[in-house]
């Protein structure tokens, strides 16, 4: 994305908060002002001191006001910092909020259409969105004091001493010039820099996942000496964004302070020559020094920008994308029992370009078994992911109960939805909050008996704790099978019309695949279901076999009508027959 869209997408994000840092603006510029008067009130005392012999009694009042001016600018400061950081706080809680929703709704085919890889997300989620912080909080309240305090310094000088305030504004604009001509570089190397930083994370993430995978092949130490590159890497990147950094500040400051010595000299010289009063020359000379502070105060929260710039990059397509459609009739139902499918003329394409699904179409009625069956590629997993609502037809129509999916709510519709993977997914908690996951409100008495059904009961009661057991990450510590009958369990506590099996009993053993069939049997009975099926004896069970290839289907029937049709489907039932070892012939 180019520079102006980074700072437009920034821009529109500071509107959120407009209010707030507005307030804090104008604090800022209250304290500013009121240093202003202290800085008069200080050159008064002084001046009369020095050059009036004024005496304690006669400076009583201004010094017993300093201390309160002091005050009240520290808490006009506090205030104002306090309101811009809370702001840019609630804006990183919004922003974080809404790319999570849009990651949620991408969903998993995010990653198959070559987006960022799950750390280069983590990291996006993270840093990135902390990287905002500075630049709501301290960049945005820093560019408008930028103009406005030392406007009314300088307005003030120009009052007291136009020489003065004429090699101010000649000054002035070297500080931003230079400030901007460094951060040009800066830009390139903080993008760059988060770049090195997701490709690190994303690294060391593949990494721990794999870490039974690094130590059977004994490359846990090659690995680590690549993750060691990667950080020596991202090390000297970050030195090099901190290297400009840091000479920024220091040009800025070398241009304060040669400012700041050429009006001193110039007032030096009236002073002793009588040209000017000792008040005036001490007032502006005090002054100075708070003119440049704001610019010099840009200078290192332009930085910030530039590292608010190069994080958001990293999102800001994602956050751009336009949000999926509205549904055109909001207010319709579907029906708990007696659901039926028809998938007319569908067609799905990706992004890039491949052809997933061409004009598929078949049609399911209520409580009918259908089965999916084809190489990797054929188009199965997409089938599945139309009707879970990861991804929109880009041709035809899929109908629940002789309604158009697509005018139905997303929400309302996954709640119809029972879905159970090869490799179900368990959060940490415990085993009663896994099973409820999908049905929250559920009784104690309902979870027990959808655990009956699945015959994973015995086991839970088993355990120490029993349904309070706490789950490890991913359901580490359970068997594959165990795993399997929670889900099984957790979908029939839902009790969905229509069910999505993805072959639950795939990389099981035969012990353990007949208790998950005797467990899928309670769940799919009065149900819709459609079954991605390699296993024969699943296969066999569908009142409907659908054959896929190339993203088309070329068979279509019951097993015995396929079987006798010599095509497609008898050679996969061959190649499956022959890949198992001969060990599904007594279904054959």
């Amino acid at each position: 994305m180019s520079k102006a869209n980074l700072s437009r997408y920034l821009k529109r994000e500071a509107k959120r908060i407009e209010q707030p840092i507005r307030w804090s603006i104008g604090l800022s510029l209250m304290s500013g002002l009121l240093l202003i008067g202290q800085m008069g009130m200080i050159a008064s005392i002084i001046s009369d001191v020095l050059t009036k012999h004024a005496g304690l009694a006669d400076v009583m009042l201004p010094l017993c006001l300093l201390p309160l001016l002091f005050l009240a600018r520290a808490f006009l400061s506090y205030g104002a910092e306090k309101l811009a950081l809370h702001a840019a706080i609630d804006l990183k809680h919004d922003v974080r909020g809404r790319l999570l929703k849009r990651l949620i709704a991408k969903g998993p085919i995010r990653s198959r259409e070559g987006d960022s890889a799950t750390g280069d997300q983590v990291t996006m989620l993270t840093e990135g969105i902390e990287a905002l912080e500075g630049y709501f909080a301290r960049y945005l309240p820093a560019m408008v004091m930028m103009v406005l305090l030392p406007l009314a310094i300088l307005a003030v000088t120009l009052v007291r001493d136009w020489l003065s305030a004429l090699v101010m504004v000649i000054t002035a604009p070297l500080i931003p010039f230079f400030m901007i001509l460094i951060g040009k570089g800066t830009e390139k190397l903080n993008q760059k820099q988060w770049h090195k930083l997701a490709v690190l994370s994303a690294h060391f993430l593949d990494m721990i996942q794999g870490l039974t995978t690094l130590k059977w092949f004994n490359a846990s130490r090659r690995e680590a000496e690549s993750v060691s590159r990667m950080a020596d890497d991202y090390r000297r990147t970050t030195m090099s964004v901190l290297r400009v950094a840091f000479l920024s500040s220091l040009v800025l400051e070398f241009f304060a302070t040669i400012s700041i010595a050429i009006i001193a000299v110039f007032i030096g010289f009236r002073l002793l020559y009588g040209e000017m009063s000792f008040y005036d020359g001490f007032y502006v000379l005090l002054l100075a020094p708070d003119f440049y502070l704001p610019l010099r105060q840009m200078g290192s929260h332009y930085h910030a920008r530039m590292e608010a710039v190069g994080a958001a990059e990293r999102f800001v397509d994602l956050m751009e994308e336009d949000e999926a459609p509205k549904t055109k009739e909001t207010s319709l139902s579907v029906p708990q029992a007696g659901l039926s499918l028809s998938f007319e003329h569908v067609q799905f394409a990706y992004d890039d370009g491949t052809v997933a699904l061409q004009d598929v179409s078949f049609s399911l009625s209520a409580g009918q078994k259908l089965a999916l069956v084809g190489p990797s590629g054929a188009g199965k997993s997409t089938i599945l992911d139309l009707l879970l609502g990861l991804i929109q037809p880009t041709g035809g129509r899929i109908l629940v109960n002789g309604v158009d999916l697509s005018h139905l709510p997303v929400d309302l519709w996954r709640l119809q939805l029972g879905y159970l993977p090869q490799a179900p997914t368990l959060f940490s908690g415990t085993i009663a909050e896994a099973l409820r996951y999908g049905c929250p409100d559920a009784p104690m008495e309902a979870i027990i008996g959808a655990a009956r059904q699945a015959e994973i009961h015995d086991f839970i009661m088993s355990l120490p704790d029993g349904y309070d057991s706490v789950l490890q990450e991913k359901g580490g510590g359970l068997s594959g099978g165990q795993i399997q009958r929670i889900a099984i369990a957790r979908a029939l506590l839902r009790d969905a019309p229509l069910l999505l099996l993805d072959e639950p009993s795939a990389h099981l053993d035969r012990a353990t695949e007949g208790k998950i069939t005797a467990a899928l049997q309670h769940l799919l009975q009065n149900r819709t279901a459609i079954t991605i099926a390699h296993r024969l004896s699943t296969i066999k069970e569908a009142d409907l076999i659908l054959v896929l290839e190339g993203g088309t289907i070329v068979e279509s029937g019951t097993h015995d009508q396929l079987m006798a049709a010599k095509g497609a489907y008898l050679r996969q039932v061959t190649a499956s027959f022959v890949a198992a070892g001969g060990q599904e012939g007594h279904d054959g």
